[in-house]
């Protein structure tokens, strides 16, 4: 499987969204104005599997130190492809430490704020403040930070996060899956929500391709 550059994945997945906000029949009245956010997805990664699949990536902080699960991302749901931002994306040192926690990966933050930070409505330190609230509110299934291999049942892990996280409706979860040697390794669970940070399903272009049982790769 051919891996492509984190520019191209970052713009692969707003035009996902973007198409997401224009099948809901929201269009934007000006090419100059404040994009107007009808949601957001959280990207949740599963750490170890992700590394298992890059071999470059592998070489990373997140990689090197045991991560087992990071973010991604806080991706607008949106009708505009003009996302771009040259504003900062510079934050403090005790908010840098903080946010490191869940991205470790200092210059793939850059990168995302220059994507999608001119489709949100705040600025770069209030943009991470809520991905780390997000991350905190979001409840983790214990096989998915745990240090072995375990076999998961799709419908029972959804459940699980469910159980977890009050309010949270079925169809607010999609898992993604690739296939190594054969076996399928959850890589990505994305998480669905209102722009006021309540949980909402997700649009139906952002779509999941586990089967029904798959693998857990466990933190080193």
């Amino acid at each position: 499987m051919v891996l492509m550059s984190s520019q191209s994945v970052l713009t692969q997945k707003l035009l996902l969204l973007i198409s997401s906000g224009i099948a809901m029949g929201f269009f934007a009245t000006s090419a100059h104005a404040t994009p107007t956010v009808f949601g957001y997805v959280m990207e949740v990664q599963m750490t170890p599997a992700v590394c298992l699949f890059d071999s470059q990536g592998s070489k990373k902080r997140k990689c090197l130190e045991g991560y087992s699960l990071n973010i991604t991302g806080l991706y607008p749901e949106t009708t505009t492809r003009e996302c771009q931002t040259k504003s900062s994306a510079v934050l403090s040192p005790l908010q840098t430490k903080v946010v490191a926690r869940v991205m470790p990966d200092e210059h793939a933050r850059r990168q995302l704020w220059a994507e999608i930070g001119g489709c949100v409505p705040m600025s770069a330190s209030q943009y991470f403040r809520n991905v780390i609230n997000y991350a905190e509110r979001l409840k983790i299934p214990a096989d998915l930070t745990s240090s072995e291999n375990k076999t998961a049942q799709l419908h029972s892990l959804r459940g699980q996060f469910q159980r977890l996280n009050p309010g949270l409706p079925a169809s607010g979860l999609r898992f993604s899956c690739r296939t190594h040697r054969q076996t399928n390794i959850l890589t990505e669970v994305k998480v669905c929500y209102k722009p006021n940070g309540q949980y909402k399903g997700c649009a139906e272009n952002i779509q999941e391709n586990c089967p029904n049982s798959f693998a857990i790769k466990g933190s080193y």
